[in-house]
């Protein structure tokens, strides 16, 4: 008898133990939707800096398909649209919201103020509102910023200075309707009036339309080099890099991928580095954390590409510091 009343407890114990490893085992794994909000549009093919961030979450143990599910909403460059996005991704709802530039991001603070928000590339965002300040953001953003207003502009200048030191006239690509556009406008002069050099403004608002007439004026201005302020305009890269080239000017962009189409040098924040960062902490808010606890970090890894073929065309010589210190080489 005593044996049987031990056997059962025994049993007992025994289901009590399992009972609970069964029923965990049934719950099904929670997936977080994250909502991706971004100016341009879809590439065409897999995107590398994109695949940064995917990347890094993988690393962190959040997988598409099994935890995690991308919701994603382009602009195409309509910057009309991305408060109406904007609130798309806050209707379904997503567990978090992620937004790579200035404009995304402010459409997303607009749009909500309980869902976690993480930017890529937003450059100086406690000036922009985004955040307090950068050790503790507050409220619901945090993010790995672009570079400041003020250093970029510099940076590209003196570029461009460097490759073609007889330069005293330049002309500036850039869009007009970005919310930037006067505090990138007076760092542009401030740093031309440094280096002793006289800007041409060239103003987008529509490249699909306005590019021919653009190109056409520019023509008249002699000017001795080019930068493009570019991340509205990626779509149009291919027919851009080509009138610059047909304008036989030297030229530097903000984004990476107009080199690849031609171009002659870009120089910006390295995106994939931002873009790994920018999982770090979403994967951080997934787990748990509140973005107002999460320091916003500034960008620490630059890219510096360079199109040698293009040098070539145009008979530029880059001077060696400048090849030694290029992350990228296109020959």
């Amino acid at each position: 008898m005593r044996l049987h009343i031990v056997g059962r407890i025994a049993t007992l114990a025994l289901a009590l133990l399992v009972a609970p490893l069964a029923t965990d085992a049934q719950q099904p794994t929670k997936v977080f939707r994250i909502g991706v909000l971004l100016a341009g549009s879809p590439s065409p093919g897999p995107s590398p800096t994109f695949e940064a961030f995917r990347q890094a979450l993988r690393d962190l143990g959040y997988v598409e398909g099994q935890n995690i599910a991308f919701e994603y909403r382009y602009a195409d460059s309509t910057r009309n649209r991305l408060p109406d996005l904007a609130a798309e991704l806050v209707r379904l709802p997503v567990d978090v919201m992620v937004t790579g530039g200035i404009e995304p991001t402010l459409a997303a603070k607009a749009a909500t103020s309980t869902i976690p928000i993480v930017f890529w590339g937003a450059p100086d965002p406690v000036d922009r509102g985004l955040i307090a300040s950068w050790a503790q953001p507050g409220g619901n953003i945090t993010g790995a910023a672009g570079a400041s207003m003020e250093f970029n502009a510099m940076k590209q200048l003196e570029l461009l200075k460097e490759v073609v030191p007889a330069a005293t006239r330049m002309a500036v690509l850039l869009p007009p309707a970005s919310p930037l556009y006067g505090v990138t406008v007076q760092n542009l002069q401030a740093a031309a009036r440094q280096l002793r050099i006289d800007l041409y403004l060239m103003e987008i608002r529509d490249p699909a339309t306005e590019l021919e007439r653009a190109f056409a004026a520019l023509a008249l201005e002699r000017v001795d080099a080019l930068f493009g302020l570019v991340t509205p305009f990626t779509p149009h890269r291919t027919r851009i890099v080509e009138l610059v080239a047909a304008s036989r000017l030297p030229a530097t962009y903000n984004v990476r991928s107009f080199v690849e189409a031609g171009g002659l040098m870009s120089y910006n924040v390295d995106s994939a580095a931002l873009r790994r960062r920018a999982a770090i902490m979403v994967g951080k808010i997934l787990g748990g954390a509140k973005p107002a606890d999460i320091p916003a970090e500034y960008p620490m890894k630059f890219h510096l590409a360079i199109n040698l073929k293009t040098a070539k065309a145009l008979g530029i010589t880059i001077p060696p510091h400048i090849l030694v210190l290029a992350d990228e080489v296109i020959q």
